[in-house]
């Protein structure tokens, strides 16, 4: 299976406005060690079943990634 076949790009607009700043805001960066600081030019993607809403945090700049539970679909 290629890569492409396991990572599929999905439209984060396509979500509503509240869905996308909740996810935009609700974050934890690994390097800051905290939550919430938020994280902006989000990139949404299903890979192996799981779909996931990567972005870069608002207070370092590095990668922060969210991991969508059944709970959040």
């Amino acid at each position: 299976m290629s890569n492409d076949e396991k990572n599929k790009k999905r439209d984060f607009l396509l979500r509503d406005k509240e869905e996308q700043q909740a996810f935009l805001e609700q974050t934890w960066c690994d390097k800051c060690q905290e939550a919430d600081l938020g994280m902006h030019t989000p990139l949404e993607y299903e890979l192996d079943g799981t779909i996931y809403i990567e972005g870069t945090c608002s207070k370092c700049g590095e990668q922060v990634f969210t991991e969508l539970t059944d709970d959040e679909l």
